[in-house]
């Protein structure tokens, strides 16, 4: 009964939802505005139980001296002061409002470590960007041209360098085209692919042949 019951509310909310989009009136539409404010609610505490969770483990592998336990430790402490804070030292639910002690915190500790990571993230790519593009085959050659005028196109320098030829094979206008007509062509291809998997995804799940959310068969 406890796996019976999941397929069949997640049949019936797939079912409401695909039909929305065809039958746009009642009941079908108070159905799908009725369901959607419970996602809102089921949403509100998947994120705290995540919280939760999160703690949870990270004091686990504190108490047991697990490797890197002192960035646990972190966790649960940054954690704590965030939330104290937000809730009890920032005017009550206009936490998020410019000048609270909650922002002072965002915009002074979290969004600079943010920016940190970001900038620490750029030097990885760069690495796999450098073992991605050698030239070992036809695929890598190109790929490698295309980012090669497509870098000089998005910097100061390439126009200079470009300034004599004509203005349609300055590295400028070279990596709008790139970008524009083979990478939109690519991103499209890749979002359709993204979409049938979705469709049949969710066609498994709502004809209750995947049943992984309710632990398997």
């Amino acid at each position: 009964m406890k796996r019976q019951v999941p397929l069949a509310i997640t049949a019936v909310v797939g079912i409401v939802y695909i039909f929305q989009y065809f039958v746009p009136h009642e009941p079908v539409s108070k159905f799908s505005d009725w369901f959607s404010d419970w996602f809102a609610i089921i949403q509100a505490f998947a994120i705290w139980l995540g919280a939760l969770n999160l703690m949870k483990l990270s004091a686990i592998k504190v108490a047991r001296r697990k490797r890197d336990w002192i960035y646990s430790l972190v966790t649960i402490i940054s954690f704590a002061i965030i939330v104290i804070v937000g809730l009890f030292f920032s005017g009550g639910t206009d936490f998020q409002v410019r000048g609270t002690r909650f922002m002072y915190i965002y915009d002074n500790v979290y969004d600079p470590l943010s920016s940190t990571m970001f900038a620490i993230l750029a030097f990885f790519v760069a690495s796999a960007s450098y073992r991605a593009f050698r030239a070992r085959n036809k695929e890598a050659t190109m790929l490698l041209l295309a980012a090669f005028f497509v870098m000089l196109g998005r910097v100061p320098v390439g126009d200079m360098i470009s300034a004599f030829m004509p203005e349609g094979l300055r590295f400028s206008n070279v990596a709008d085209w790139v970008m524009n007509i083979p990478n939109m062509a690519g991103q499209r291809a890749i979002m359709i692919g993204i979409a049938l998997g979705i469709m049949s995804t969710s066609l498994r799940i709502i004809l209750g042949i995947e049943r992984t959310f309710v632990g398997g068969d």
